[in-house]
């Protein structure tokens, strides 16, 4: 105990938290405490104020050994797209002006049309970590990028044949095959990953945070089932494993979800091979955009301030903010385009220069509240997830039609909400459209779509269409 400690306990006595709910009762003057709790999305009731007495029946132990897994710090990652056209310097460019990596969106265009020699010359490759958004032939584009370098790349693959199946229909066993190719090739490639399980395609759609971990952890499982029935296995699979998930603005819960994903990933591993429940899970954070507007697109930038920093708080590895503008389409500028892009990197450059958030571990740990909520979120997730997986898994539950009717009802429970009174700022109040008509990009109908099964998908939704 610290000498302030000693300081402070011989002047202050000890007050527990029954006494603290009498001062809280005593101030509100006659007003019931129950007027100050609320509820979330999720369905949980939050309490005003936690103290150390909540957290005594948490594991907390289980909760924060999943995040020391991991080093403090994160990558900052922008997302390029990738042409044969593009900019040669572009890459270079960026690296000098605070990229620490890139994620390469190449899944319009055949990765043998693209001169990657030349779009990643000037670069510090293969040392730079590099992500590839593929479309699907994981194997060959493997074998492409070893004639780059006889050397073993850092980065890795951002292809995830479940979230495709379920954005597009096309069904995903050529695609498993693929990664499975993919796996085998880089096995000597320790940091390079090739196995994704993407959170967005459920977030995007409108799921609560519950639903978002429950179904990216029964994509995971899909996926690892899959590829150790091609001969992999778990410990080969398990340090090839990247989640990227999708961050939205509920700052706290977003928080607590990043957490509550680690443990819930340490957890899950444990069904498989108890000696790998301490392996550190690869996180790669995007913020949402499922919460941006064409109207008042500024308000963007707070939402993706808000939202990257409660990604670095709930520790993530790597960290891709979108641009505000990205929303409005292909009819911005290029000038427009680069600033939204510079921008967007630059919050995270200020999150570590300025905010110094890179150097802290864990920063959320021993917080009451989000200790509580990370908890909460972890057994919610893991009866959701246990649910998907009585039904014979999430493609089963997919196929059912319970992942889309469950993240249906949750995000017309959200419209509603904007509806019945909750504020989005500038757009269902202070709204100013600062942008031209000539801007927006135009409606689209984002109800779910149809495969060539009749089984409906997952839609790419925006919390403020309805009011745009």
């Amino acid at each position: 105990m610290s000498s302030t400690d000693l300081i402070l306990n011989e002047l202050f006595n000890p007050v527990d938290k029954e006494q603290w709910q009498q001062q809280i009762i005593a101030d509100l003057k006659g007003r019931a405490l129950d007027t100050l709790r609320w509820q979330t999305p999720e369905g949980f009731t939050l309490d005003p104020f936690y103290t150390a007495e909540d957290t005594l029946r948490l594991p907390l132990a289980a909760s924060q050994s999943a995040q020391t897994a991991r080093a403090p710090g994160w990558l900052t990652v922008p997302e390029i797209p990738i042409t044969p056209s593009a900019d040669p310097d572009l890459l270079a460019q960026l690296r000098k002006q605070g990229a620490d990596g890139f994620l390469l969106t190449i899944s319009s265009t055949p990765v043998q049309s693209i001169d990657w020699a030349r779009q990643l010359q000037g670069l510090p490759f293969p040392e730079t970590p590099i992500w590839f958004r593929l479309d699907g032939p994981a194997g060959e584009w493997v074998r492409s990028l070893m004639k780059l370098t006889p050397n073993p790349l850092t980065g890795g693959l951002m292809d995830d044949p479940v979230a495709r199946l379920f954005r597009t229909g096309r069904q995903p066993d050529e695609a498993f095959g693929q990664l499975a190719e993919a796996t085998r090739l880089t096995l000597d490639w320790p940091r390079f990953r090739t196995i994704t399980a993407d959170s967005s395609v459920f977030h995007n759609a409108g799921a609560t945070a519950i639903q978002e971990l429950a179904f990216t952890l029964g994509s995971l499982v899909e996926q690892y089932d899959r590829l150790t029935d091609s001969g992999l296995t778990p410990s080969q699979l398990v340090p090839k494993t990247t989640v990227s998930i999708a961050v939205g603005t509920s700052y706290f819960t977003e928080i607590a979800k990043i957490r509550a994903l680690r443990v819930l990933h340490q957890r899950l591993l444990t069904a498989y091979d108890p000696t790998l429940a301490q392996s550190s899970l690869f996180v790669h954070a995007k913020t949402s955009l499922f919460y941006n507007a064409r109207v008042t697109p500024y308000t963007n930038l707070l939402r993706a301030t808000t939202e990257a920093m409660a990604a670095v708080l709930g520790g993530c590895d790597a960290l891709t903010v979108s641009p505000y503008n990205a929303v409005l389409g292909p009819s911005i500028s290029p000038s427009e385009r680069e600033q939204g892009q510079r921008i967007a990197r630059t919050i995270s450059i200020l999150l570590k220069e300025e905010a110094y958030l890179d150097k802290v571990f864990d920063p959320a740990a021993g917080s009451y509240y989000i200790e509580q909520f990370t908890t909460q979120l972890v057994e919610a997730a893991w009866r959701l997830f246990l649910q998907v997986e009585g039904m014979g898994g999430l493609l089963q539950a997919f196929r059912q039609g319970f992942v889309q009717k469950t993240i249906d009802q949750a995000y017309k429970a959200r419209v509603q909400g904007l509806k019945s009174g909750r504020v989005m700022v500038g757009v269902n109040q202070f709204r100013h459209d600062e942008e031209p008509a000539a801007h927006n990009e135009p409606a689209t109908d984002k109800t779910p779509l149809q495969s060539e099964s009749e089984v409906p998908l997952l839609a790419d939704r925006r919390l403020a269409e309805e009011f745009e």
